[in-house]
């Protein structure tokens, strides 16, 4: 079973690393077919809050409106038990954080490089893997919430 983990985990990354993000087309994508868990909701519905419950580490951006504005793309690694707990970004490769408040500016800032200050939405995800002791192999994507309310250029649904 870890084989398979690693392997889906392997492939998730190769696809985002490739352009696969899922997007709505007359074909399955690869990405569509892997099995993840999705957290959907309202806006501030506190879904975040249950991916960093899961996590055990406070690592999300925070604010009012629309906070996560790209997916993020949450692979979950156990490790050994005593093993350090680090985090890594797909578009930084071999850089750890191990300051998870230095995560939350990664993905505020590596959100704000594809949407802008505004506040738009974009669907090309963000990939982060956290390993830890204290986890167990997942992956998770926090989705933006739903609203009803033009945001930017978009009316968003």
């Amino acid at each position: 079973m870890e084989n398979l983990i690693s392997l889906v985990n392997k492939i998730q990354r190769a696809c985002t690393a490739l352009g696969d993000y899922g997007e709505a087309t007359a074909l399955p994508t690869l990405w569509d077919s892997l099995p993840a868990i999705a957290v959907v909701g309202g806006q501030s519905s506190g879904k975040s809050s249950v991916l960093e419950s899961i996590v055990g580490k406070d690592f999300l951006p925070r604010g009012s409106g629309i906070v996560t504005r790209r997916p993020l793309v949450l692979q979950l690694h156990k490790g050994e038990e005593g093993s350090k707990e680090y985090a890594e970004f797909l578009h930084l490769p071999r850089k750890r954080f191990t300051d998870f408040a230095a995560v939350r500016k990664e993905i505020q800032d590596e959100t704000d490089r594809e949407t802008g200050k505004t506040k738009q939405i974009s669907s090309v995800p963000i990939h982060l893997s956290i390993y830890s002791p204290f986890v167990v192999n997942l992956t998770l994507i926090d989705l933006p919430g739903l609203t009803k309310v033009a945001v930017g250029k978009k009316t968003e649904l």
